[in-house]
């Protein structure tokens, strides 16, 4: 399909001398993001430029500033790389890695809910690249699936750092409460406290959604899922899908406890847990290359096309020692809920900061945008109807397509999934069909001219005919165009409109056939078959009069109507000579008459006779008293032939 974000200024642009904007791949609460071209090193990269209205935000250009200085501090595999962060002009921006492929949350509205062996590969990659983060110092503050990344080569990596924070600096105040309220962890409902056990407690409900196929907790309002993240327990997974183990539920009870204390104090600590888990299942989480095939089919399988399958280990391997097991984990719980008094006390008192934070959330900062619909496929009408109730203002663009039927939706700018403010104005691309193009005349234009330009007009060109004409070798007779919507083919010798992706066939000439008159019959085989033409190996034979016997006259006249064409076969005429003609019998005749017959069988003719008298005698003598004797010769003549007359007296 093609990109139709024309719309988009930035789309061509080269930002900081350096990258050139080809395409708009997401749109988010802060920044969009494109795909773009890093002209110094010739590679593709992600481009991250903040929305233009917080450019005057001092906070909001801090908070972007810190992501770049955040994420390039850390060098992991499972972690989106950052290359670059600058300023151009207005622009904020930053570079990227590149990753093509989807993210978890696409994931799981393709297939709602993964497997065990799915879900393992994915927590195992996403708690490495946390590891990491939390050994930094840097506390991640939005671990939710739109953040984690399955690239199409099978890489998985958590990005998107623009909320950390130093883990020295983990208060925050209403307006900085900016995570998902869906993976929000109680202290910064209750407390707007963070650290690195609140990014462990996302990773928790994270992990409920993948094997369950939805969140745990759910509210028409934003308030009611924040007031059930800060009271209620998240329910095991097994309740809603008996094929998760018992480890698994465990591990998402542990995550997920309300006491920061009682969960585990970072991601290392809960990788280790997932991994003796691994090894207990006899399940190993997918290596991260393109294709690496399924080794079992109990609950290995491949995620989705941008995600390896998984493989299961034969033997499973006993937990190294010094694991805490499950019973010691619980037993902790228990003693632990007895303080728990004081946290619900000091909820009712904090939640009147938590509903300035959400108000914010939903009301001008990220969670107020709307995701555009996918109306691919649909009239104008329809996905213009489905737009307005959305909450956007749908705008028609036309656009030639020879992909999509004219008055269908192509796509929309920007494209569906994106998140934009109510109100926004959203383009709809409508196909107008194919364009046409006008096609010079082409009879008598080098081939490679004509072929250019059909190229150009986007036609599908098949091959070549040929023909033996006067025109000279080399140039276009003519071009036969198929029309690609139906109808009779026509010709382009003069000129023409065609349609994108119409058929053309371009004819050529090769020049006149050979001429072999008067030639050998080898001679005239060698010059017809030096041109692609074959000889019938049995010629054609009639007398000429002018063309000497057994030498070539010409070729017979092709059997159907048209041109000669390389490849086809042709029979030579042979001359037998000149015809002979049967000479008339004029013994007995008069001078006269027998003169009369010979010239009109077309003879000459002469005297002579036995009397010793001249022979132009008998031209003078009286008709009456002259008598042929004889002729000769009597056998056939060619015309013109001389027939001598042996002349007598009559009586």
């Amino acid at each position: 399909m093609t990109t139709n974000q024309q719309a988009d200024p930035l789309i061509g642009r080269l930002v900081d001398g350096r990258y050139r904007v080809r395409a708009r791949i997401a749109r988010g609460g802060m920044a969009t993001v494109y795909v773009a071209t890093d002209l110094r090193l010739e590679r593709r990269i992600a481009l991250k430029v903040m929305h233009a209205h917080l450019s005057d935000d001092s906070a909001f250009q801090s908070r972007f500033i810190q992501e770049a200085r955040a994420a390039a501090r850390l060098a992991d595999p499972h972690v989106v790389n950052v290359f670059d962060q600058g300023q151009d002009g207005e622009l904020a921006y930053l570079v990227m890695e590149y990753l093509p492929g989807i993210t978890l949350r696409e994931l799981l509205r393709e297939q709602k809910r993964l497997t065990v062996a799915q879900t393992i590969t994915i927590m195992d990659a996403v708690l490495a690249g946390l590891s990491a983060a939390h050994r930094a110092g840097i506390v991640h503050r939005d671990v939710k699936p739109e953040n984690v990344l399955l690239a199409e080569d099978g890489r998985i990596k958590i990005g998107d750092f623009g909320l950390a924070r130093a883990t020295t600096a983990n208060t925050a105040t209403g307006q900085q409460l900016l995570g998902t309220i869906a993976y929000l962890a109680p202290e910064l409902v209750t407390r707007g406290t963070a650290d690195a056990r609140s990014d462990i407690y996302a990773l928790g409900i994270m992990l409920y959604e993948m094997l369950v196929g939805e969140q745990p907790y759910k509210g028409e309002q934003p308030m009611q899922i924040a007031f059930q993240h800060a009271t209620e327990s998240v329910p095991r997974p097994s309740v809603r899908n008996p094929a998760v183990p018992e480890q698994l539920d465990e591990l998402v009870l542990w995550a997920t406890e309300k006491s920061p204390d009682e969960r585990p104090d970072d991601a290392q600590q809960m990788l280790e847990r997932l991994r003796d888990i691994e090894r207990e299942l006899g399940i190993s989480p997918a290596v991260t290359r393109a294709t690496v095939p399924p080794q079992s089919a109990a609950d290995s399988g491949d995620l989705t096309k941008v995600m390896p399958g998984t493989m299961v280990i034969p033997d499973a391997v006993a937990p190294t020692a010094g694991t805490v097991d499950n019973a010691t984990i619980l037993r902790r719980r228990a003693s632990k809920r007895r303080a728990r008094g004081a946290f619900l006390l000091s909820l009712v008192l904090l939640l009147a900061v938590l509903a300035g934070g959400v108000g914010w959330w939903f009301g001008s900062g990220p969670g107020s945008l709307i995701a555009v619909p996918a109306v691919a496929g649909q009239t104008y009408d329809q996905a213009a109807a489905e737009l307005t109730d959305a909450g956007f203002v749908p705008t028609q663009r036309d656009e030639f397509s020879v992909d999509v039927d004219k008055g269908t939706v192509i796509e929309t700018d920007p494209g569906e999934g994106s998140r934009l403010d109510k109100g926004a104005t959203v383009a709809v691309v409508v196909s107008a069909g194919p364009a046409s193009h006008d096609i010079a005349a082409v009879a008598g234009v080098p081939a490679d001219e004509v072929r250019t330009a059909l190229e150009g007009a986007n036609l599908e060109i098949t091959d070549d005919e040929e023909y033996f004409t006067d025109v000279a070798d080399g140039s276009v007779i003519n071009v036969r165009i198929t029309p690609r919507a139906g109808g009779d083919a026509y010709g382009c010798d003069e000129g023409c409109t065609v349609f994108e992706k119409d058929t053309a066939t371009i004819q050529i000439s090769r020049g006149p056939v050979p001429d072999v008159s008067d030639m050998t019959v080898s001679q005239a085989t060698d010059a017809l078959t030096s041109k692609g033409l074959k000889v019938n190996a049995e010629s054609q034979y009639q007398p000429s009069d002018t063309i000497g016997k057994d030498r070539v006259i010409g070729i017979a006249e092709r059997g159907e109507e048209g041109s000669w064409r390389p490849g086809e076969t042709v029979q030579l005429i042979v001359s037998q000579g000149p015809p002979l003609f049967d000479v008339p019998d004029v013994s007995g005749l008069s001078r006269d008459e027998a003169t009369k017959a010979l010239r009109d069988a077309g003879f000459k003719w002469a005297y002579t006779s036995g009397t010793g008298l001249p022979d132009s005698v008998w031209d003078l003598l009286a008709n009456q008293n002259t008598r042929v004797e004889s002729y000769s010769p009597t056998d056939p003549q060619r015309k013109g032939a001389t027939i001598t007359l042996t002349m007598g007296f009559a009586g």
